[in-house]
């Protein structure tokens, strides 16, 4: 009898996974679709109902937070060298592939205007205190809720900073080569809402032990129908994605 109850019960809680709103997150806006990071990455993003968009930042040599996801320009722009070493009036100069430009931060947010939140990935140094004093500017100025946004990186100092900065923002840990669970630390040091892992390297398992640890799970970059399938079963809280209309 009590392998009956614990079957049934598996069986309830697999149900209950499957079931759950599955955040499809808009990775560097719909990349699949536009150049990354770009504003029309952003819009179609949007177009494609993303139930949120995540972006890169840099902090370039004259102070402004610009959106781009490497850190140097040669792979997307006819120009060479590292992104932070370009002023802005020198970063206008270049073409991003497709004839775009690079866009600000303040760019994307406003062309967002609060229809979706924001995941903002800190990828350069001196990022963090930056891009909280433009977040703090949209939520006193412009009708922007701290909920709107979401910070994440690679780069723990970079959160540590951020966390400094504003108490109360939400934060998810980024992690790449690492089993997930090596960031269960850091995210309860943060007082973090999620951890991002590479969707390869999570599995029913530790997606369990980060979900009793309290946090939610935003797996990258999946793609492909297996994948996703896979990612449902276990049970995740959203999914980065550059075809967010594979998922819907």
């Amino acid at each position: 009898m009590k392998k009956i109850v614990v079957f049934l019960i598996l069986i309830t809680i697999t149900a209950c996974m499957n079931n759950k709103k599955l955040l499809v997150i808009g990775h560097r806006g719909a990349m699949g679709h536009e150049t990354e990071n770009t504003i029309p990455s952003i819009k179609k993003a949007l177009e494609l109902n993303v139930d949120m968009i995540e972006i890169d930042v840099f902090k370039i040599a004259t102070g402004e937070i610009v959106v781009f996801h490497d850190d140097t320009v040669e792979r997307l722009t006819n120009g060479d060298g590292n992104i932070e070493d370009y002023t802005w009036e020198e970063l206008q100069k270049l073409n991003v592939t497709g004839g775009h430009k690079i866009p600000l931060l303040t760019d994307v947010i406003e062309v967002i205007n609060r229809k979706v939140p924001l995941n903002i990935e800190l990828k350069g140094a001196g990022t963090a205190k930056d891009v909280n004093a433009i977040l703090k500017n949209y939520i006193d100025e412009k009708g922007w809720k701290l909920q709107d946004f979401l910070i994440s990186s690679f780069n723990w100092d970079e959160l540590k900073i951020m966390r400094e900065s504003n108490a109360k923002i939400d934060i998810a840990v980024l992690i790449e080569n690492e089993d997930p669970l090596e960031a269960l630390p850091l995210a309860k040091e943060l007082h973090a809402v999620a951890i991002n892992p590479d969707f390869e390297k999570l599995n029913l398992e530790n997606a369990n032990r980060i979900r009793e640890a309290g946090f939610k799970i935003f797996p990258w970059t999946v793609n492909e129908e297996q994948a996703i399938l896979e990612m449902k079963r276990i049970g995740v809280d959203g999914i980065f994605t550059n075809y967010p209309e594979r998922i819907k």
